[in-house]
């Protein structure tokens, strides 16, 4: 179940994977993507780390 797991998201493109955990951004599981994908997709969600964290929270705030 997704809230039982800490904060993360998942990316997902034409058969490739990855699994990012929020509260220290870091890859928990990618599969496909080469590294310089997985550099700009990096980039994007430390960029926004926030914002998933919050939408995170909202979404399942109530569902702990």
């Amino acid at each position: 179940m997704e809230e039982r797991e800490p904060p993360h998201i998942h990316v997902a493109h034409a058969g490739r994977y990855a699994k990012f955990w929020l509260e220290t951004v870091s890859v928990a599981d990618v599969k496909g993507f080469r590294t310089h994908e997985m550099t700009e997709i990096r980039r994007i969600v430390v960029d926004n780390a926030w914002f998933f964290l919050e939408k995170w929270h909202e979404y399942f705030g109530g569902k702990r």
